[in-house]
């Protein structure tokens, strides 16, 4: 008898920005990309423009956030992340906290409820509380979404900043 099961859907929550070369196509396809390769997208922010966070550049990003059905695994789906912004010509990652301009970032905020902390990943994002420019698109569309360690909503976040 043949062996069948049912994948697992879960609801993950990304942040999409650029602010180098042509911002908005880098969103676009970074988000074509994102529906090809990882699941169906279900909601979509605006566009925001905002200033860069955490230095100091001429360049302001463009910011999205959007939400995706998807079987695969929050490790799996990091690495269709981090594939894409190779593909799209992000050349280095950020490190220990040293940000820079970059045509496009892509951070998973959340990936259902699973809490993971490893040196590769950590969910929902450490950041994620403290940035404007991703709680306001976030807070378009889904605005009670939990977060599971703070216990507040993502409108409570934006209204505590």
């Amino acid at each position: 008898m043949p062996c069948s099961y049912f994948d697992v859907m879960a609801t993950v929550y990304l942040s999409l920005g650029s602010n180098l070369g042509d911002r908005f196509r880098y969103i676009q396809e970074a988000v074509a990309a994102l529906s090809r390769r990882a699941g169906a997208i279900t909601a979509l922010s605006s566009l925001y423009e905002t200033e860069p966070w955490g230095f100091s550049s001429p360049h302001p990003f463009l910011n999205v956030a959007l939400a995706l059905e998807t079987s695969l695994s929050a490790e799996a789906l990091l690495a269709v992340a981090q594939r894409i912004e190779c593909d799209l010509g992000r050349t280095s990652k950020s490190v220990d906290g040293r940000y820079a301009d970059r045509t496009i970032d892509i951070d998973l905020l959340f990936v259902g409820d699973t809490v993971v902390d490893t040196p590769s990943l950590t969910l929902p994002h450490p950041r994620l509380h403290l940035r404007r420019f991703v709680l306001e698109p976030l807070c378009e569309i889904a605005p009670d979404l939990q977060h599971p360690l703070l216990q507040k909503s993502v409108s409570q976040l934006l209204a505590g900043l």
